[in-house]
């Protein structure tokens, strides 16, 4: 701030601190009088409006006496007719009056006023009633006198909150004298502050201006005009006319100070290149005094790291009498053993200096970079400079060195000078040296020329020998010659057949997958409608049947699961058969295992009032590395059995830790360390001790009548056998007739999986000889589920959404349409993917879209792809729907833009709860 304005702000100030003063005095003055206005005026009209309900009361009180003393005809009926009127209007005024308040205590009041004449006007009322219906006096005088009690309290707390009334009116008042007394407090208040602020702002003017003048003298007298490289500055930031002078002083000592800087740093050039060019010339001498590399690296390194005050170097040769050309060490100073040796190209830092063809200095050296020894320790270096040395750039050699200080420019420049040449010396040696060794070769191959000369002449008179002893040879493998083709022919003939055989099984086993996926589908699409159907009719939420047809329904839903079970195993067993089931090893843990299936069969043996037991031995490991879904089918088959077979007693579950005895036979004896043995018990009919191998073959039972009698299909211990072999390890039983069986599992801990080997038939026999079968069964989960749960009300998430279900199946489209009404959706059907497309075109509005995958004119995944390209709906969510559930549908769905995938049979749950997570 200028000095001028410095003074013009100490005189507005002070007319500013006066206008301020007069405004506040005003201001507070105008609220002290709007303040009493409003207090007096709200107050005088609360306490109006409180005497007139008052007179009101007594008004209404005085008329009611009139009305049982038969005074005044006239004024009797009046009242009759406007007494309503009156309670309503006071009613009114009582509520307006309430509305107002603004105190605790006067709302609390007028509460007891209003309720306290609500019982009046009641009272009011049944008064009038008796009066209109020709009652006597004494009844209206019964009637008064059980009020007089709620109107004298009415009467006395209308005249509480008047009195209240008036003593705040009075506190008014008295809160208003008391701000007049704090005005004229506050008044002299601010005028002393006032007084203060000015005089205190023209102090600090007068103070200002003499320290700032003061700091230009002191500043000025500090200038050493013997040393101008630096000059002292002004510290003031001030605006005004003396900061302009203390400003332009200081530009005046940048400027001295700039000049002086130049003159010294042109003169460090200057001896800088000199010593640059002095020590260059040193070094390259020495190129051409040496005819060894070795001699060559260690005097330029050695010169090389006294010329640049370092500490350690190392020298690097290229190195290509190998398969892959490496920089070997053939100098260093300083150094020890420790340290890289060789290097290639891109390896390490110094590797990437060669790929560059760059120099690197480095001066933030890494924590774990080698350190330099002396005398009395070690000492970290700070600076590292790694620079190659180029020959037509192709990087011949490479140089290291590392230093207590950082490298100077002028250091880095002596070592680019005398890299430059280094690089043809290098190659002139190398190329000496290659000349000598190739004329040392040259006189030592000469002498053994003579030698084999002489060799070869005794030589030549063995051969003759020997040639007529080869014709003869020669004979005898002509005639070998032309059996060995006749048999050749023989093999090629053999291989074209075998190749012939090996193409109609490769066809015959594609016929086989395509065959079963067809099949599949064929028979999952009309069990789809089956399962969805009977399901809704077994839920009946709108209980319409009867329990004996929900039993009906229970049973096809049942029958239905139990056949997509036998679609299932049928499909698992030619995966296994063709060798084409996937395995995947995981982690298992085993406590956690047994106790699903516990959960799963519990509901099992109460039902069928059987004991369950869990037997888990102490040292069983807590995890295996095993196939969980394979493992847990095994289990589930073999408990199945146990539960179908047994009518009363047990059936227990006993896990292990099998010995080494147990498995010494098994081909995965010696690549397994840990092995578990599950064993699965009962006290069931028992199997007899011939059918023990049968049992386990495909489609075998022990007998017609246990089939007949328990049914199954004779897959469960076939499967089981075929995946205790797959994942390592063996199935076994332990049975006799009539008194029940235990089936065995041992599977090896293997957490990288079957190794390498090959597991011939000798293991599948001593599998069937120690093991036999009892008849199969296979738990249907989704039964039993469907049994345990129980209906469940229309999600809010679903109901008034509208869905287009794609399906060229009408059974489907039927099954879905109405369990999808039942959850409050409209649905929108379509026979295939094109009928899709224009149901979605002529839609404004929908939200989700079902895609049957196998369709005609159009299948489900151009269908989806369409959808997917479209400028609307392209986000819409799309769930993919199929029987036909081979390997890698789910991924061509996804990849073709489904949002979700599930597979047919549907379960209703799985297919609702995909919809609300879409929907959600």
């Amino acid at each position: 701030m200028g000095y001028k304005r410095k003074q013009y702000f100490g005189l507005g100030l002070t007319v500013l601190f006066m206008v301020l003063l007069m405004g506040i005095v005003l201001i507070m003055m105008q609220s002290i009088k709007d303040n009493m206005l409003e207090i007096v005026q709200d107050r005088y009209h609360k306490v109006n409006e409180a005497t007139e309900i008052r007179q009101q009361i007594y008004l209404e009180d005085r008329n009611m006496l009139n009305l049982m003393n038969g005074r005044s005809a006239n004024t009797n009926n009046d009242f009759v007719e406007t007494s309503a009127e009156d309670i309503t209007l006071l009613n009114t005024k009582i509520a307006d009056l309430e509305v107002i308040l603004n105190t605790n205590k006067a709302k609390s009041l007028i509460k007891e006023i209003s309720n306290g004449y609500a019982e009046f006007a009641k009272m009011e009322t049944e008064i009038l009633t008796v009066y209109n219906n020709n009652g006597s006096t004494q009844e209206l005088q019964a009637i008064y006198n059980d009020g007089a009690a709620n109107r004298t309290v009415l009467l006395s707390k209308i005249d509480e909150f008047k009195d209240y009334q008036e003593s705040l009116m009075g506190d008014a008042l008295s809160g208003a004298n008391a701000t007049y007394k704090q005005l004229v407090i506050a008044l002299i208040l601010v005028v002393s502050v006032a007084l203060i602020l000015i005089v205190s702002v023209m102090l600090w003017i007068i103070r200002s201006t003499t320290r700032n003048i003061n700091s230009i003298v002191d500043v000025i007298k500090d200038v050493d005009f013997n040393n101008l490289a630096e000059v002292p500055r002004i510290q003031l930031d001030s605006n005004d006319e003396i900061g302009d002078i203390a400003r332009s002083f200081n530009s005046m000592a940048a400027s001295l100070e700039n000049y002086t800087s130049k003159e010294k740093q042109f003169v460090e050039e200057i001896s800088e290149q000199s010593w640059v060019q002095s020590n260059s010339a040193e070094i390259i001498k020495l190129y051409g005094r040496h005819v060894s590399i070795s001699a060559l690296s260690e005097q330029f390194i050695k010169k090389v790291v006294t010329a640049t005050n370092a500490s350690f170097g190392a020298f690097y040769l290229m190195d290509e009498t190998g398969k892959e050309s490496v920089f070997k060490k053939v100098a260093a100073y300083a150094d020890s053993e420790t340290g890289r040796q060789t290097f290639t190209a891109g390896e390490g830092l110094i590797g990437q200096t060669v790929h560059d063809k760059k120099m690197i200095v480095l001066n933030s050296v890494p924590e774990d970079y080698r350190l330099i020894s002396t005398g009395l320790g070690e000492v970290k270096p700070k600076s590292v400079l790694i620079a190659p040395i180029l020959v037509k750039d192709d990087v011949v050699a490479v140089l290291e060195i590392a230093s207590i200080k950082e490298f100077t420019k002028a250091d880095q420049k002596l070592i680019e000078n005398v890299l430059e040449t280094l690089g043809i010396g290098i190659m002139n040696i190398l190329g000496r040296m290659e000349v000598e060794r190739l004329l040392l070769e040259s006189q030592a191959q000469t002498e053994e020329l003579q030698t084999q000369s002489e060799e070869l002449q005794a030589q030549s008179e063995e051969l003759q020998t020997q040639t007529e002893e080869l014709r003869m040879i020669n004979e005898q493998l002509e005639e070998r010659t032309n059996d060995a083709e006749f048999k050749t022919e023989e093999l090629v003939t053999v291989k074209e057949e075998l190749e012939e055989q090996a193409k109609q099984l490769q066809l015959s086993s594609k016929y086989k997958s395509e065959f079963l996926a067809n099949m599949s589908h064929e028979l999952r699409t009309p069990l789809n409608s089956i399962l969805l159907l009977s399901e809704m009719l077994a839920d009946d939420l709108d209980a319409e049947l009867s329990p004996e047809q929900k039993e009906f329904a229970k049973v096809i839903n049942s029958s239905g699961n139990d056949l997509l079970n036998l679609i299932n195993d049928i499909l698992d067993l030619s995966k296994v058969e063709a060798g084409k089931l996937e395995i995947s090893f995981e982690e298992v843990y085993l406590s956690e295992f047994v106790d699903r299936l516990k959960r799963n069969f519990t509901q099992i043996a109460k039902s069928k009032e059987l004991d369950f037991d869990i037997n888990y031995a102490d040292d069983v490991p807590p995890i295996i590395y095993t196939d969980e879904q394979r493992l847990q089918q095994i289990m589930k088959n073999l408990l199945s059995n146990a539960f179908k077979f047994t009518k009363e007693g047990k059936v227990a579950i006993t896990v292990n830790k099998a010995n080494a005895e147990e498995v010494s036979q098994l081909p995965l004896s010696n690549h397994a360390d840990i092995w578990v043995k599950m064993s699965v018990s009962d006290t069931g009919i028992g199997i007899p001790a011939d059918k023990h191998m049968m049992i386990f073959e495909a489609f075998q039972q022990v007998d017609g009548a246990t089939m007949r009698k328990y049914g199954g299909t004779g897959l469960g211990l076939s499967i089981s056998r075929e995946f205790s072999q797959l994942l390592g390890g063996m199935c076994k039983v332990e049975s006799q007739e009539g008194e029940g069986s235990t089936f065995t599992i041992y599977i090896p801990n293997l957490p990288g999986g079957i190794p390498l080997i090959g597991i011939d038939n000798t293991e599948e026999e001593q599998a069937s000889t120690t093991g036999t079968e009892v008849p199969e069964y296979e738990l249907n989960e989704s039964a039993v589920s469907a049994e345990e749960s129980t209906p469940q009300s229309p999600s809010t998430v679903l109901q008034g959404k509208t869905v287009i279900v794609a399906d060229d199946d009408y059974r489907n489209i039927y099954a879905l349409k109405n369990a999808l009404a039942k959850e409050g959706m409209n649905v929108i059907t379509a026979e295939n993917g094109a009928e899709c497309l224009e149901k979605m075109k002529e839609l404004e509005h929908f939200d989700i879209v079902l895609m049957d995958i196998m369709m005609p004119v159009m299948d489900g995944y151009e269908t989806i792809k369409r959808i997917r390209t479209m400028e609307t709906h392209n986000d819409i969510p799309i769930i993919a729907l199929t029987a036909k559930a081979m390997k890698g549908d789910r991924d061509k769905c996804i990849e073709a833009g489904a949002s979700d995938y599930i597979s047919k049979p549907l379960k209703l749950d799985q297919l609702l709860s995909a919809m609300r997570v879409w929907l959600s």
